[in-house]
């Protein structure tokens, strides 16, 4: 009888720590910074360490949100201002220029725990657009507002306006340039006010073609998980052209029930897909891993229409996943007990 109280008390344990270990971590945060043609003979040494600084600054923070018991949504939106104030990437100041020479962001943000979302698109004027999608989802009876009614309303919600020269970088606009001449299109007159004074950061970004965006997925404590993505869009876009970013189910998505998902790549295909939607469809619907849902969808889906990007998603229980079919992701990610991993290239973990 001794024997087996020891050995039912042995399975007891054992049993007790798989449960702990499949319940995952309590809180989790992922981001990323863009994908595209990401190689390691592209990045010095130099760019290489700034933008693995770039991704710890931004999960650090969410983090630190998380950790002190805040909210998925909190976690969420911190991370991501920090990568719209930071210039090597594609969001906020760092942000491409339209044909036209001027920087539209977009943005979106979705609660996993009510459903709610905002978003934001073609805001010229307002420093952090992901605080302004916050504000549209909290403080307005609508989803998304665009262009100078966005703009405008941020500024009404108490939101930080700029002069539209504060999101000018030397490096985009350059882009732009040889961009232009490409297609065969007028360079514009440079935007009034551009600064001329040269940018060290800046001089370390890289172009990483048309996929750059920014994205945060978070878990918190009380289990609720959240999306936040930002960007600029592609360089030389014409006619208002808006992405995938601030369109709900396609760029951004969080559900309590399945997981949060972010996107960058080539919008139009992730619109046509509804990505990241159909990434927790899969989950909570056909009870795929959140590792295979995304796979299933970046990996055979995106790649059977043309489509190219990537994704980070977390799941209610901690789960993380990233996918992505091009060379390289800018990516990190964080957890209660787990320490922080950044990656680039495709064949890091």
């Amino acid at each position: 009888m001794r024997a087996l109280a020891i050995g039912l008390a042995g399975l007891a344990m054992s049993l007790a720590a798989y449960g702990a270990e499949a319940a995952g971590p309590k809180w989790a945060l992922v981001v990323h910074g863009g994908a595209g043609v990401i190689d390691r003979k592209d990045l010095s040494p130099e760019q290489e360490a700034a933008y693995r600084e770039g991704m710890a600054a931004a999960a650090e923070t969410g983090a630190a949100v998380l950790k002190a018991g805040g909210s998925a949504l909190d976690a969420a939106e911190a991370a991501v201002r920090v990568l719209e104030e930071d210039p090597l990437f594609n969001a906020g100041r760092g942000a491409v220029f339209t044909a036209d020479g001027r920087n539209e962001l977009d943005s979106a943000i979705m609660d996993g725990a009510t459903m709610k979302a905002g978003a934001v698109a073609r805001v010229t004027t307002t420093r952090h657009p992901i605080s302004a999608a916050r504000a549209v989802m909290e403080k307005s009876p609508h989803v998304m507002l665009s262009a100078e009614g966005a703009d405008a309303f941020a500024k009404e919600a108490g939101l930080e306006q700029v002069d539209p020269s504060w999101f000018f970088t030397e490096r985009r606009w350059r882009s732009l340039e040889r961009e232009l001449s490409r297609q065969g299109l007028p360079t514009p007159a440079r935007p009034a006010g551009a600064p001329t004074a040269p940018d060290a950061r800046v001089s370390l970004a890289h172009d990483e073609g048309k996929l750059g965006t920014v994205g945060v997925v978070a878990l918190d404590a009380q289990g609720h998980v959240a999306a936040a993505t930002s960007t600029g869009g592609v360089t030389a876009k014409r006619w208002g052209r808006i992405g995938d970013s601030p369109i709900i189910g396609a760029g951004t998505y969080a559900s309590d029930a399945s997981c949060a998902v972010s996107a960058t790549g080539t919008g139009e295909y992730f619109i046509r897909l509804t990505v990241a939607r159909d990434i927790c469809a899969l989950v909570e619907l056909k009870g795929l891993s959140l590792q295979a849902a995304a796979d299933e969808v970046v990996q055979k889906k995106l790649v059977a229409i043309g489509g190219d990007g990537g994704v980070i998603a977390v799941a209610p229980g901690g789960r993380m996943a990233w996918s992505f079919n091009t060379s390289g992701m800018y990516r990190a990610r964080i957890a209660e007990g787990q320490p922080l991993t950044i990656g680039i290239y495709k064949d890091e973990p």
